[in-house]
């Protein structure tokens, strides 16, 4: 890779992303099959770079970005603002939903949808293209996340009141066509998560959902909405799953921002809004039934769990 050749590292946490560190500057470029990305904390390294590759590769130079792979960007000093306008309106246009009456919301409030809801059928092709635009919208609008990950359960048995609810997520969208994700700049890149799930959500499995986000200060760049690989017992071990779920994906993203020199100094907060499942996860207790310890942290649990000697009941 001619990238590497001219110091670039490659990132150990994300296959597309290569960084080079010049001082304290710092130049990044993504690859995506044959189109590239770059930005740096200088201008002269991204006009150098840019060199560079002309002298090996054909290459056009599209200046500043402002669409790439369906997202249209708009940026300044103080923000940056990414959108799908365009491809949201081809989406439209393409189910011959663009003179539809726009709605507030993209799931009618309390709605449940399952896979024997004993309406007639639908096009498997037509309702399977119909979330696959959806599914890809989401890269700017986390806030259909929800409901595409629930209608993207019924690829295979879908009804009319699925595909019902599909295009009420595209009525939603003709709404809120301009809609995207702003992120404004802030003096300190903080990286925070927030959980949540609920319990025992699926009709079918009686699986609950989890979801999580996460900012660094503005507007979201990570979110998830996932149906749980296991049938939690209560609402607290719904919420458990979830930010475990969460956590993992925070401790993959501080190594990303590693990667970006942007090293989190502190430990990354993520926010549950059960306070079971909170406490579950502030008690250590169990660590003494699945691994060694150290001196002191192995007493201080055995104390917890009331073993002591007998002259020494009181420190119990």
């Amino acid at each position: 890779m001619c990238v590497l050749k001219i110091g670039f590292k490659k990132s150990l946490s994300e296959s597309t992303l290569y960084v080079k560190i010049v001082n304290d500057d710092i130049i990044v470029i993504s690859l995506y099959v044959d189109d590239l990305l770059v930005t740096g904390s200088k201008p002269i390294l991204v006009n150098q770079f840019k060199e560079q590759m002309k002298q090996v590769f054909e290459m056009t130079d599209l200046g500043e970005m402002s669409y790439f792979l369906g997202m249209e960007v708009i940026q300044s000093q103080q923000e940056i603002f990414i959108s799908q306008h365009k491809y949201a309106r081809d989406v439209l246009k393409k189910f011959n939903m663009e003179s539809c009456k726009s709605i507030s919301t993209p799931l009618m409030e309390n709605e449940k949808l399952s896979k024997d809801d004993g309406a007639a059928k639908v096009d498997e092709g037509l309702y399977r293209s119909l979330v696959g635009c959806l599914m890809y919208l989401i890269a700017t609008r986390s806030d259909i996340m929800y409901v595409v990950s629930l209608l993207s359960r019924f690829m295979h048995c879908a009804s009319e009141l699925h595909f019902k609810a599909a295009k009420r997520v595209l009525r939603y969208a003709k709404g809120t066509v301009d809609f995207g994700v702003c992120f404004k700049k802030s003096e300190k890149l903080e990286l925070h998560g927030y959980s949540d799930s609920d319990w025992a959500g699926s009709y079918d499995d009686m699986r609950s959902t989890s979801g999580y986000l996460f900012n660094l200060g503005s507007g979201c760049f990570s979110w998830n909405s996932k149906k749980q690989d296991v049938v939690a017992q209560s609402t607290a071990e719904a919420e458990y799953v979830a930010a475990t779920a969460a956590v993992n994906q925070a401790l993959w993203l501080r190594k990303l921002l590693a990667d970006l020199n942007q090293v989190q100094q502190e430990a990354t907060q993520i926010f549950v809004d059960n306070e079971a499942a909170i406490a579950i996860s502030n008690n250590p207790i169990a660590d003494i039934f699945t691994k060694a310890l150290s001196k002191t942290r192995f007493e201080c649990l055995r104390r917890q769990l009331g073993i002591c000697s007998k002259s020494a009941k009181e420190e119990c």
